[in-house]
């Protein structure tokens, strides 16, 4: 298996790392980098829960490979907050129950940031049709749709 040296920025730092051609950018990042909060679901790029940054839109990174990173910017979960300061995404969700067991919740939140950022002000079919490429297997939605318009709020203040 062929290896290749890439530089890629993670969450706002600069890395270097020797992956292996076919390594998925999910497992990178889960695997190599250690940042766990990129959820691995379906590995098909239908579940949503593993949607990452990539220079600033959202995307499925079971769907790409780690050396196609190379040279990019990506932000994961765990660059939006801390519990000591979370971001208003994750306040809202908080609030306002938007999670269940979390699997699907760093997918979710991840496809919101661009989204929001976007359309700050956006109606119940928007936000139904924003998340639509996400799963999830405990909720209705309804309160997942609630955080985000708290969240919409949140960040209009």
């Amino acid at each position: 298996m062929s290896k290749h040296q890439i530089k890629v920025t993670i969450n706002g730092s600069a890395h270097a790392y020797e992956v292996e051609s076919r390594l998925l950018l999910s497992d990178f990042l889960r695997h190599e980098v250690g940042l766990t909060g990129t959820h691995v679901g379906c590995e098909h790029g239908v579940c949503g829960a593993c949607t990452i940054l990539f220079d600033g839109a959202a995307v499925r990174s079971c769907l790409i490979f780690a050396v196609q990173a190379n040279g990019h910017e990506i932000e994961t979960v765990e660059a939006l907050g801390v519990p000591e300061k979370m971001h208003p995404i994750q306040e809202a969700f908080h609030e306002a129950h938007g999670l269940q067991c979390g699997f699907c919740t760093p997918g979710i939140l991840m496809t919101l940031v661009p989204f929001l950022q976007k359309n700050p002000e956006p109606t119940e079919k928007e936000i139904r049709e924003a998340i639509s490429g996400n799963l999830c297997r405990c909720t209705g939605y309804q309160h997942i749709v609630d955080a985000v318009k708290l969240a919409a709020e949140k960040m209009r203040e």
